[in-house]
């Protein structure tokens, strides 16, 4: 790895960066990109300390393809190449997926997608020393982190439409929280939350929506004074709920939990391009965003990690009325693909993403999937439910 690439994603490691193939235009369309993190394990799930080996071994198969380590040595992650086309988007994410799963194989473990691990306790941290630095820095949190989300990179034109879009999709952010939803257990119990991911997750200080900056020098001046105040160690560690690439011209939205089918990782792939297309668009055509305040935007946050699509969410209106108005999480979708389906329709994905809505509707989030396998068969069902088969 070169010493030159810097850390743009997880948890702040040093990555090869996903990599655009053009600039990005409105002629070739956004570019949208996906990053997956996964939980290896053994037996009845015991952790599998093997990530440095499983990453090795399929980065040897497949060298063009993107496999980094994690905090924990029971992870793994993989990213995609940016693409315009979403079959194109889903091939690359089936191919890096059978690398894994074939790497994962090699040294007896299994391949698990899930938010949180179900049952397991105690994961051994990495060997490295800037995870070394973070375990001292931050304790517990960072000693107990064991959390795999799934992350979208969308192209976008300059750094100062990127904040534009940050502050103009913050409030959307819940709904895709929701969707892909599949962390309902921790500990060996059921934590009554669909995305308990998202709560461990907001252990960290600079985790979560972010308030209105306004322009770029607000935030870069945001992210100088989160690393003067040791609440990230360096800029791979500024975890806001939607960030700058620290290299590349994208913003990267890191809401969603990773999920087992491959159908869910596209849909939220799509909705993220959907919003930050739709937002610049706002943007440029002089669209005065809407200025939700951060308590406003963490309740709305919780609410899609509690309760995920089976509850009522925050309907989030271009005109947000003074009182949220709370409605069943499906209406909300609909409110969702009304503000982007021009965005949709420009991209060609409309019954791409309705049909991943339908499939999603249908067999429940993987929340829902988890909490079922449990009731017939306990964690050794949940485990095989989650194992991704290549």
């Amino acid at each position: 790895m070169s010493e030159r690439d810097e850390p743009i994603t997880g948890l702040g490691k040093v990555v090869a960066p996903i990599r655009p193939k053009h600039s990005p235009n409105r002629r070739d369309g956004r570019t949208v990109g996906v990053e997956e993190e996964f939980l290896l394990v053994r037996g009845r799930g015991e952790l599998a300390d093997d990530g440095d080996e499983v990453v090795r071994d399929a980065a040897g198969r497949d060298p063009d393809g993107q496999f980094e380590h994690e905090l924990k040595q029971a992870q793994a992650e993989l990213g995609s190449s940016p693409a315009s086309d979403l079959d194109a988007l889903e091939a690359d994410l089936r191919r890096l997926r059978r690398e894994f799963v074939t790497a994962a194989a090699d040294t007896g473990a299994r391949l698990i997608a899930s938010g949180t691990h179900p049952s397991a306790r105690h994961p051994a941290t990495t060997a490295d020393q800037r995870y070394r630095r973070m375990t001292e820095a931050f304790g517990l949190v960072a000693r107990q982190q064991l959390t795999c989300g799934m992350h979208v990179h969308v192209s976008v034109d300059s750094p100062e439409e990127g904040v534009a879009v940050i502050d103009r999709v913050q409030r959307w952010l819940p709904l895709l929280t929701a969707l892909s939803a599949n962390s309902p257990f921790h500990h060996g119990e059921d934590t009554d939350y669909a995305s308990y991911r998202s709560v461990l997750w907001g252990q960290w200080p600079t985790a979560g929506p972010t308030a209105p900056f306004g322009d770029l020098d607000t935030y870069r001046r945001t992210q100088q004074a989160l690393l003067d105040t040791g609440a990230a160690l360096d800029d791979g560690m500024l975890y806001f709920d939607i960030r700058l690439s620290a290299n590349y011209p994208t913003v990267e939205l890191r809401v969603a939990d990773v999920n087992h089918d491959v159908g869910t990782a596209i849909l939220i792939a799509a909705l993220g391009r959907a919003l930050v297309d739709t937002a610049a668009r706002a943007w440029r055509d002089g669209v005065s965003r809407s200025a939700e305040r951060i308590e406003a935007l963490r309740a709305s946050a919780w609410r899609a990690a509690r309760w995920g699509m089976a509850g009522k969410l925050v309907d989030v209106a271009d005109q947000p009325a003074q009182r949220p108005q709370l409605r069943p999480a499906w209406e909300c979708v609909e409110t969702l693909l009304s503000h982007v389906a021009d965005s949709l329709a420009g991209s060609g994905d409309v019954e791409r993403v309705r049909h991943e809505l339908r499939r999603l509707r249908e067999r429940g989030t993987g929340a829902d999937e988890q909490r079922a396998a449990h009731r017939t068969g306990g964690f050794d069902a949940v485990l095989d439910a989650l194992t991704v088969r290549g």
